[in-house]
């Protein structure tokens, strides 16, 4: 895992990036992202979330999990694909559909080169 948040569902407003408080968002080595988990929310697919790296979109993903906030490996692990981020490019997960209820917790999977 590449980096990881925690966030309560009254600070996850449209238009956020989840991961504004990450210090692990930029990185001054390269890294490679494969996959992103979201988990909590109030229903299955209740929230959307927009992976960037920088100006890139990488995708479109929703929660996979509602209510817990235990990722469960390979179960809710969504696939990005291979995708390079160069070293000191930010990564942001900007919300397009809120959660509702329970908070999410996100996590980013990959590796440093």
């Amino acid at each position: 895992m590449l980096f990881n948040t925690v966030e309560a569902t009254a600070t996850l407003l449209v238009g956020v990036d989840a991961f504004r408080n990450d210090r692990k968002r930029t990185s001054s080595r390269p890294r490679v992202i494969s996959g992103i988990a979201i988990v909590g929310g109030n229903a299955i697919g209740e929230c959307t979330m927009r992976l960037m790296v920088e100006d890139t979109f990488i995708g479109e993903f929703q929660n996979s999990l509602n209510g817990a906030v235990s990722v469960i490996i390979p179960d809710h692990l969504q696939d990005t694909g291979p995708r390079y981020v160069p070293p000191g490019s930010q990564v942001s997960c900007t919300v397009v559909v809120a959660p509702t209820v329970s908070p999410l917790k996100i996590q980013v999977f990959g590796r440093e080169l």
